[in-house]
């Protein structure tokens, strides 16, 4: 279940059908205002009726009779038609925009937190493009599918209905043979639908790949431009929005084909009704009055019927974008909580021991953790240390169950981590990394994140983190925007933020990723007392680059190709020799001029 409540669709992709999904998913909630437009549409439909069925006295009475006395009443009936039909289009237009406005916010919506609640393993396989596209992209295209859909099925169909029955109402034969080319075009348009779909489906991933390469570019442009890569990056850009682009066309074209189709039947029925009525009424077996009504009343019909035409290429374009929504939504977490409470696991209570043992884990055929086992004392600090790949962030990943270990458990004060809920898990974490996460938001939201923070708790944070010492040199002080990632401010200032943040949220266990390892020597003192700050009372683990920074550890654990090779304390690691002791003296070596 997402946080935003039951997903809209926890069935395989294909059980039930797009347009039965879409309106469980989100349409069905709001039949009330999609019935007001659906009458408003109907009413605007049969106005072309009315008018068709207006021209015959018109004609046989006003024009060719000179009936005065029914001039006024044809005039008058044709204005009030007009007049209808405007408020009718008024009142359909405003109730669709607000259904289709409403159903992409709660797609959106739900979508979103649909995706907040899978786990890394789907987030580390799917571009941050590809979703983003499906969130806006796909949804979009939906809500405008829902709109012209709707207006063609309430609209024109009751307008083609109402026009073909004037027209039959005129002459049942006349109508046959307008409508004799149409079992020629069956076919095709069948195989031109299949064909708009698929091509749809390409586009909207050719769509993806393209957000997913200005993703990328845009995420990465002090890089990009440090490197010189621009040229590489618009060429790269450029081959996805061609793909993009051709993807569309292909699209385009098969959509298009559809009221081609529809214009040759068109054609062929005018043709013959001219040939065969025309006779008629120059034998005067039928008035002008009469074949104009007919007339109208098939030609007024004929554009409906394109645009139902057009409809079946917008159903198969957004049936594709329903098949890509519902892909996300049908993708199940794979870490989840226990179906079942777990008796007598309770919650830790203040800052609790941290326990591995015998933990495995590998990503494929890569194994990452081997049999660890160490244990992390309450309200102290135990530092992992060890070469890049050696493990440490896995430790910190399976802590938090972001992975689950194919083998082993981890205990949390004495209670095995999966049977707590994953909500109440994590808020006994607060997490600082070498890349601190902020938002395109104030300082102080970033901070707060949406509490309502006490002034004098939030000053003794600010203090503490030694965010207060930079404030004054900011245009707006705390409520100066940090930009994009946090593009406005300093790497010190950022992780005194995160810092800030942590002590906010008063967790009893501190994660520490590198916080300091990309400071300046005195940016690095700052923290690294805030840090400290941090530390007090908590169970400490850090992930450790510079071995000077977890010196003063309680306890290092040592780490080598997804194995505890060693453990214990700075001078006791050192007087052993071993691994550590090398690391130590390797990091002295580079860091003595």
């Amino acid at each position: 279940m997402s946080p935003a409540g039951q997903s809209p669709d926890r069935r395989p992709p294909r059980e039930e059908s797009g347009g039965r999904w879409l309106w469980r998913a989100a349409l069905g909630r709001h039949w009330k205002m999609a019935g007001l437009a659906l009458i408003t549409m109907a009413v605007e439909g049969a106005a072309l009726g009315a008018l068709a069925k207006l021209i015959q006295p018109m004609f046989d009475q006003v024009l060719v009779g000179g009936d005065t006395g029914a001039l006024a009443l044809v005039a008058g009936g044709v204005l009030g038609v007009f007049l209808l039909r405007a408020a009718a289009t008024l009142g359909q237009r405003l109730a669709m925009t607000q259904v289709s406005e409403r159903v992409m916010a709660e797609l959106r919506g739900k979508l979103f937190a649909h995706l907040m609640s899978l786990d890394m393993a789907f987030h580390h396989g799917h571009p941050p493009g590809n979703l983003i596209e499906r969130v806006q992209g796909d949804v979009t295209q939906l809500g405008a599918s829902v709109q012209q859909l709707a207006t063609g099925l309430g609209r024109d169909v009751i307008a083609v209905l109402v026009l073909f029955g004037v027209a039959l109402s005129v002459d049942w034969r006349w109508t046959v043979v307008a409508l004799a080319g149409t079992p020629l075009l069956v076919l095709p348009a069948i195989l031109a639908q299949r064909y708009v779909r698929r091509r749809v489906r390409e586009a909207r991933e050719a769509a993806g790949n393209m957000s997913t390469r200005l993703d990328e570019a845009l995420h990465g442009i002090a890089q990009v431009k440090l490197g010189g890569l621009e040229g590489y990056q618009i060429a790269r850009f450029g081959r996805a929005n061609a793909e993009k682009a051709r993807a569309a066309l292909r699209a385009a074209g098969g959509q298009a084909a559809i009221p081609g189709l529809l214009d040759i039947m068109s054609g062929i029925g005018f043709f013959l009704v001219l040939w065969f009525a025309g006779r008629q009424i120059i034998a005067g077996e039928r008035t002008v009055g009469e074949f104009m009504s007919f007339f109208a009343a098939i030609s007024l019909a004929f554009e409906p019927l394109r645009r139902l035409g057009n409809l079946s290429g917008l159903w198969q374009a957004a049936s594709a974008s329903i098949d890509r929504v519902r892909e996300l939504f049908s993708t199940e977490p794979t870490i989840r909580d226990r179906p079942e409470p777990v008796p007598g696991a309770p919650l830790p209570e203040g800052a609790p021991e941290i326990r591995f043992e015998e933990v495995s884990l590998s990503y494929g055929d890569m194994p990452a953790l081997s049999s660890v086992s160490f244990t992390a004392e309450a309200g102290k600090t135990t530092a992992l240390v060890g070469a890049s790949g050696a493990g440490k962030s896995t430790i910190f990943n399976v802590l938090t169950r972001l992975v689950e270990p194919q083998g082993g458990r981890v205990l949390l004060g004495g209670t095995d981590v999966t049977a707590l809920p994953l909500a109440e898990l994590r808020r006994l974490f607060a997490v600082v990394t070498q890349e601190a996460l902020l938002f395109d938001e104030t300082i102080h939201e970033n901070i707060a994140l949406g509490r309502d923070v006490p002034q004098a708790e939030l000053a003794e944070v600010l203090e503490a983190a030694h965010v207060a010492s930079f404030l004054p040199r900011l245009s707006h002080g705390l409520q100066t925007q940090a930009g994009p990632r946090g593009s406005a401010l300093s790497g010190g200032q950022r992780q005194r933020i995160a810092i800030a943040r942590a002590l906010l949220r008063d967790a009893p266990v501190l994660l520490l990723d590198e916080a300091t390892s990309a400071l300046d020597t005195g940016t690095e003192a700052l923290v690294q007392e805030a840090v400290e700050r941090l530390s007090a009372g908590r169970t400490t683990l850090v992930i450790a680059h510079r071995l000077s920074t977890v010196r003063g550890a309680d306890r290092i654990v040592v780490m080598h190709d997804g194995r505890v090779v060693d453990e214990g304390t700075h001078e006791a690691l050192l007087e052993r020799g071993g691994r550590y002791a090398d690391l130590y003296a390797m990091q002295f070596a580079e860091d003595t001029p």
